[in-house]
């Protein structure tokens, strides 16, 4: 490419200069034609008026006193013949070889003078103009290479630094680079890949996400799954077995729940299928499912609070965003855990708490971040939590460190003033 452009622009510029370099040449050479033509007519009647006066005052008129009056005016090499009337013609300085340019005057007593100079003399000034023309037409020359080589260099070194960029985005490093050029349609090709890695690591990032978040969210899942089948494996009473098999099935379609819930916050978490359900079916599956875990950790599980709430939100969600709360309650807490439900405003609000240490001081502001865990443990699950709760316009905060309660708030189900309330069972 520096090649190309470097050829290009000297073609141009030898273009221009043969253009007007030889219109230069055939003007100077004209102009120099006609100030020789001028030169020799001129000196043709100042002779004529020399030999005019020196007739009129009765001086002589011979070759012996006219050859200064050629000689001292002129430093180029001209000839004249003078031919008066009834005398020889009288000649002045040697007759020029080849081409001439002529000048004629009459006198006023009828001589005549011819003054003829050597076209050589103008070819010889058209000469040191053509010099001078190619010396400037190299100077042209070699200050066009220059600029060439620097503008070919302005050009290619950018596309060559675009080429590894892209290079680079294919190799599957997307990390922008955010170089500008200032060259507009370079800057434009810049802020495109760019833009593209910035759109790449966006989908690196979620995919990652969604294979960590997938990984997290399924396991709570097939763990109780894996617990209903082994009650299933070892029951010997037909009436526990189908129990068991239907809570196993029940398990399965949270499962398959999870993970279309994944797959749709990886497309687009905003992207939400919130619908009116009832809490307290929500939460009493939950507590069914964790019962046999806490029971195997010696710890207990229960509810409190208000019944007969109804909030607007993906029961799934709901679920997952619960599960995730009293697993880390079973991980990290202690004690009994409680879940708490109260009304405040238009809100439902579901409290988990246990008896635990509670939060660090230090990662109570971060402890919704990603990777952050106050012990050896992924540091998902409350983010994930958190996702799936913003997802569905409610809220996951921390509203107390030591003991540690977390609250899930959900909107209300709005009724008309004409439905009546629900009757609490």
């Amino acid at each position: 490419m520096r090649r190309r452009l470097i050829n290009s622009t000297l073609a141009v510029v030898l273009v221009v200069i043969a253009v007007f370099g030889g219109s230069l040449v055939i003007v100077e050479t004209r102009t120099a034609s006609a100030g020789a033509q001028e030169k020799v007519d001129t000196e043709a009647v100042r002779i004529a008026a020399i030999v005019d006066s020196r007739l009129f005052g009765g001086e002589p008129v011979n070759p012996d006193v006219l050859p200064g009056i050629l000689a001292d005016r002129s430093g180029a090499r001209r000839h004249a013949v003078i031919r008066i009337p009834g005398r020889e013609p009288i000649e002045i300085g040697s007759r020029p070889d080849g081409s001439v340019i002529r000048g004629f005057a009459e006198g006023e007593r009828g001589e005549t003078v011819v003054v003829e100079e050597a076209r050589s003399v103008v070819m010889g000034e058209v000469g040191r103009t053509l010099l001078i023309i190619l010396g400037v037409a190299l100077l042209c020359v070699v200050a066009a290479v220059l600029l060439a080589v620097r503008q070919a260099n302005k050009l290619a070194s950018p596309l060559t630094d675009l080429a590894e960029t892209a290079e680079r985005l294919g190799s599957g490093d997307p990390r922008p680079r955010h170089k500008r050029y200032g060259v507009p349609e370079l800057d434009r090709v810049a802020d495109v890949l760019d833009a593209s890695a910035e759109r790449i690591a966006r989908m690196l990032t979620a995919e990652r996400r969604l294979a960590a978040d997938a990984s997290h969210q399924l396991r709570t899942p097939l763990t109780a799954l894996s617990m209903r089948l082994e009650e299933v494996a070892f029951a010997d009473d037909l009436e526990t077995v189908r129990e068991e098999a239907t809570i196993a099935l029940t398990q399965v379609e949270r499962l398959t729940d999870v993970v279309e819930r994944l797959l749709t916050n990886s497309r687009d978490p905003r992207t939400g299928s919130a619908v009116a359900f009832d809490l307290d079916e929500v939460i009493k599956q939950q507590l069914e499912e964790w019962r046999p875990a806490y029971r195997s950790a010696g710890r207990a599980i229960v509810r409190s609070g208000k019944q007969g709430m109804r909030a607007v939100g993906t029961p799934g969600a709901v679920a997952q965003v619960l599960a995730a709360l009293i697993e880390n309650s079973l991980m990290h807490g202690g004690g009994t855990v409680a879940l708490r439900t109260r009304v405040t405003g238009n809100q439902s609000v579901i409290e988990v708490t246990d008896e635990g240490p509670g939060v660090p001081v230090d990662l109570g502001a971060r402890i919704f971040e990603r990777a952050v865990s106050g012990r050896s443990s992924t540091g998902i699950g409350l983010a994930v939590a958190r996702d799936l709760a913003e997802a569905d316009g409610g809220r996951l905060e921390l509203l107390q460190q030591h003991p540690p309660v977390f609250a899930l708030f959900l909107s209300r189900e709005v009724r008309s003033r004409t439905e009546p309330e629900r009757p609490v069972r």
